[in-house]
């Protein structure tokens, strides 16, 4: 039975990260269209896979998993003779992508959302942002960026010189910040961090997704 993934068409958040996972190891999966604006996350069907009623959910022969970090370790593990080498099989190796991975949950995440509720969600919605929750958020980020730049004037990506996916979970909402004017991932101010990120967001894979959207493998 192939894998289901249950998303949207777009290679965007969640369903973005997981659905990169599966094109870089180029594992075949059908693809459930999950249309949020019918609700069809929060039908009983849909809600029995994922308690919260939230996309990407993945049935892999009758395993169901949802939250996308997740998915993406069970998938990088499950298929790790296949592509890149997305999560070492070595514990201290494994172990740096999981520090990597902890400090993009912990520290990066969270001013990447915010200012992306403020610029992108808002006016999508009709709303007017807050101009000061986005200055708050940019100040916050790039705090967290200069030690980014620390980190990477070492290694090549964050946990080494592989790229894994402690540098794909970075992929989730930060590449639409600039659409906002916001190009701090960029900023010559800080040279190893625009070389990681233009590395990052220029991988094959994740251009053809960008352009494509989200397609089936088979």
């Amino acid at each position: 039975m192939v894998l289901k993934l249950y998303a949207g068409t777009r290679a965007a958040g969640g369903g973005g990260l997981v659905a990169l996972v599966l094109a870089e190891k180029q594992i075949p999966f059908e693809l459930v269209v999950t249309d949020l604006s019918a609700r069809q996350h929060k039908t009983p069907e849909f809600l029995a896979m994922h308690p919260f009623g939230q996309i990407p959910v993945i049935d892999d022969d009758g395993f169901i998993l949802y939250e996308s970090r997740a998915i993406c370790r069970y998938l990088a593990d499950k298929y790790a003779d296949q592509g890149p080498p997305l999560y070492p099989r070595g514990p201290k190796e494994r172990a740096l992508v999981e520090q990597a991975a902890s400090v993009e949950s912990a520290n990066f995440f969270s001013p990447v959302m915010q200012i992306f509720r403020e610029l992108i969600l808002k006016p999508a919605r009709g709303l007017e942002k807050d101009q000061s929750v986005v200055d708050a958020g940019v100040t916050d980020l790039s705090a967290k960026l200069d030690v980014y730049e620390v980190i990477l004037s070492k290694t090549k990506y964050l946990a080494g010189d592989e790229f894994t996916l402690a540098d794909l979970f970075h992929l989730m909402a930060a590449p639409r910040l600039a659409e906002g004017g916001v190009d701090i991932m960029t900023a010559s101010t800080r040279p190893n961090v625009a070389r990681w990120w233009n590395d990052v967001i220029t991988r094959p894979a994740w251009v053809k997704l960008r352009a494509e959207g989200i397609k089936e493998i088979n």
